[in-house]
């Protein structure tokens, strides 16, 4: 059986990780378009430089949570493909094998005029004057608000494959990714993890485990395991 899960900020909050967007338009204090924006990059690149160095500080002490832990657990008995709105390393740590990023990841850095040029730098961090090897200054391997997501048409493969697709902690209001929910295919069983009011952009049945979720993947467990 093939589980495709989608994950949101939601799936990391347990783990002492910020949300991406609340309703206050912020993120560690600063205006999301400050700091995640190809306009907030080119006003000011040390600020957003120093906002990402912080960002790695904080992922270098934080822990995967049980919802991470469980997700793992699940590749003993089905392939689990994990497509993630986040950042962050935490699935991996928690022993995911199968992790698509969607908007970058914090623990590397790219090449401002070639983007195939990557480095893994871990929890470091990168100052103005920090080049690549073609000498242009290294930016956020993230993907900025106005810029294409190249990972999207793999993601869009992975789900038009699931028997199952999860959604844990995304609010669904994040375009592209909040669209691939509709390229699950119709035999395919919908679920939704969040203990929030969540809007379903899809004119199908979702199961809705109103939980957080550590919680909501145990209960997620129980239900596939019974079937």
């Amino acid at each position: 059986m093939d589980i495709v899960v989608l994950t949101g900020a939601g799936m990391s909050s347990e783990s002492g990780l910020k949300t991406f967007r609340d309703t206050d338009g912020l993120w560690e204090g600063f205006n999301v378009d400050d700091v995640a924006s190809a306009e907030g990059w080119e006003r000011d690149k040390k600020m957003v430089l120093d906002f990402y160095n912080n960002l790695r500080s904080q992922l270098e002490v934080v822990e995967p949570n049980e919802g991470h832990y469980g997700l793992a657990a699940l590749e003993k008995y089905f392939n689990v493909e994990i497509i993630t709105q986040n950042v962050d390393n935490l699935h991996e740590r928690a022993g995911s094998k199968k992790v698509l990023h969607l908007h970058g990841e914090l623990t590397k850095v790219r090449s401002t005029i070639d983007d195939s040029l990557i480095y893994d730098i871990g929890y470091g961090k990168i100052s103005l004057g920090d080049k690549c090897g073609k000498g242009s200054q290294l930016r956020p391997h993230i993907v900025f608000f106005g810029e294409p997501v190249p990972n999207l048409q793999k993601a869009i493969e992975i789900t038009s494959k699931a028997d199952i697709f999860l959604v844990i902690g995304s609010s669904l209001n994040v375009y592209p990714a909040a669209g691939l929910i509709s390229y699950a295919p119709e035999e395919a069983e919908l679920f939704l993890i969040d203990p929030k009011n969540v809007s379903i952009p899809s004119g199908r049945h979702v199961n809705v485990i109103s939980m957080l979720a550590s919680e909501g993947v145990k209960e997620f467990t129980k239900i596939i395991m019974n079937k």
